[in-house]
């Protein structure tokens, strides 16, 4: 009899029992609402091996590509299978710190005698408490925050593994998906995923879900709009503007911003409750850049600023209260966890620190929550590449300079990383690279006159900043200018969840900000090659209509 596993533990297969049976056994939390009936979709996990040995996939399962399953419709369907699965809702680790910039609260849902009113509209009766749900979709992670209005105070945060990941890792490939037979499925697993998410703060926190009387989302251009249910298919081609972009600049709405009801959007909270996400900054720079702007700041700013929101789509501003630049970078998933042979995002297990020494010694590596190395982080990543050429391990153009095929990382765990891995991380590092530098240039400055650099993201939060410069991963702006702000994104969506006045601050600062198309400068790609090359970000001081490097 063959073993099924699931994270380094193991029960014998049986024929008939589900992966959720077994999850079940190995007290696994894999999400359901619909008693294991195959009609939520929200059991979705990831079958690493074994699929042959499962029973075929079920009419319920049409919508999901490659190894993906329903756990509760996969079922063993020999005793000699050997199947190994993963659970695609893993929690990643929260960020504990995170900037906080103090506003006065100026919130539209409050109390007025007995009852709960938004604006100057009465919606219920006062029932001992009123809450807010601020929400930051990620193309990889989902992040919350349960908000008290009353006192204005986060009294819950909580993240979660994008669900959306059968579609594909990167916005590109979602769209594509979202734009095929099963258009509609991307938006209906990530919003039961919410709603499970809702439901568990709220039966911890001891509150009823109709008690949250407000939400603010905010994502990318794609995240937003499958949320609520905007076609996404115009994203995805020249000139990738949303539909709202298209139809604000043929006059048909004043704002890209949307705004609908809690039951249009089958969003288990109260029925009436407005759901807003602020406007888009522009192209696939979304309504959660917006929110990092609010959170940092940026409008009032009045020195010239850098900002950089690192992911799988990663944004770059560069500005001041009078001036703003902002670009997409579409990166890809190499350092949250994806095309990287020992990649993974950060979970428990997962290497995040990394140092070598000159002299041969054993690696040394730290792994999140002390645990058995699993794989390797983003910020593992950067720390081992920086490590790798300080010591001259590995050169520039990204190769070992003994001329072996792959480094280990972890070799009491028999992990490394592979020459094929570096070549995916120089192109996700240059595409970094390519939206500073651009940006930088259009702008006018030089990495050495930014005042302030803001780090934002989960990974941002993590990595080592003077190994990031070491590599050409951010710009080469001094190490003490540097500023890790956390998720900002869910510290402006907060912002403007408590504040009225805050979501019309940002409705003004987007209709300011310039975008600028990467592709469209005529010596983009000798600057995307450059970028390849880990080495420290150099420009020219004469910034202003600067040659290539």
């Amino acid at each position: 009899m063959s073993p099924i596993h699931h994270a380094g533990r193991e029960l014998d297969s049986a024929a008939g029992m589900t992966i959720f049976d077994y999850a079940d056994s190995l007290s696994v939390r894999v999400p359901t609402s619909c008693g294991r009936s195959g009609e939520c979709h929200e059991c979705i996990v990831e079958v690493r091996s074994g699929m042959e040995g499962l029973t075929p996939p079920t009419e319920s399962e049409r919508f999901l590509r490659g190894g993906y399953r329903l756990a509760c419709q996969a079922a063993v369907a020999e005793v000699d299978a050997d199947v190994e699965f993963a659970v695609l809702r893993r929690q990643p680790r929260i960020l504990t710190r995170s900037v906080r910039r103090r506003t006065a609260p100026a919130p539209l849902t409050e109390r007025r005698g007995s009852g709960v009113y938004f604006g100057e509209e009465r919606v219920d009766a006062y029932r001992d408490g009123i809450y807010g749900l601020a929400v930051d979709v990620g193309t990889t992670t989902v992040a919350l925050n349960v908000v008290d209005l009353e006192r204005a105070e986060v009294v819950h945060t909580a993240s979660f593994e994008n669900p959306q990941r059968f579609g594909g890792s990167d916005v590109m490939h979602r769209i594509s998906y979202d734009g095929g037979e099963h258009s509609g499925e991307l938006r209906r697993v990530m919003l039961s995923a919410i709603n499970f998410e809702v439901g568990e703060v709220c039966r911890r926190l001891g509150i009823h879900r109709r008690r949250i009387y407000e939400a603010v989302f905010v994502g990318n251009s794609t995240m937003r709009d499958i949320v609520f249910g905007v076609d996404v298919q115009s994203i995805g081609e020249k000139p990738y503007k949303s539909l709202t972009e298209v139809e604000l600049e043929a006059g048909e709405r004043s704002t890209t911003a949307l705004e609908v009801r809690a039951r249009d959007l089958d969003l288990r909270i109260f029925p009436g409750a407005n759901v807003y996400s602020p406007p888009l900054v522009g192209c696939h720079v979304g309504s959660d850049v917006t929110a990092d702007l609010m959170a940092v700041g940026m409008n009032e700013q009045d020195d010239a600023v850098m900002l950089v929101d690192v992911g799988t789509n990663t944004e770059v501003v560069v500005g001041n209260r009078l001036r703003m630049m902002a670009a997409s970078c579409p990166a890809g998933p190499a350092f949250e966890g994806g095309a990287i042979t020992y990649g993974m995002p950060g979970y428990d297990g997962a290497v995040e620190a990394v140092g070598l020494s000159e002299d041969g010694a054993p690696v040394r590596y730290e792994t999140i929550g002390g645990a058995p190395a699993e794989g390797i982080c983003g910020s593992g990543l950067v720390d081992l590449l920086s490590e790798l050429r300080r010591t001259g391990r590995m050169n520039e153009l990204g190769a070992f300079n003994d001329g072996a095929g792959e480094f280990y990382f972890a070799p009491d765990r028999d992990m490394y990383v592979s020459r094929a891995d570096l070549s995916a991380l120089a192109q996700a590092k240059s595409a970094n690279f390519c939206g500073q530098w651009i940006v930088l240039r259009r702008y006018g400055i030089t990495p050495e006159e930014v005042s302030r650099l803001y780090l934002a993201g989960g990974f941002a939060n993590y990595v080592d900043a003077g190994h990031a410069v070491s590599i050409g991963f951010i710009a080469n702006v001094p190490e003490e200018r540097v500023a890790k702000v956390g998720n900002a994104s869910l510290e402006g969506a907060t912002i403007m969840l408590t504040s009225g006045r805050a979501r019309e601050a940002a409705e003004e600062l987007v209709r300011r900000i310039e975008h600028v198309e990467l592709e469209t400068a005529p010596d983009f790609f000798d600057i995307f090659v450059e970028g390849c090359m880990f080495k420290p970000m150099q420009m020219p001081r004469a910034s202003t209509g600067a040659a290539a490097p």
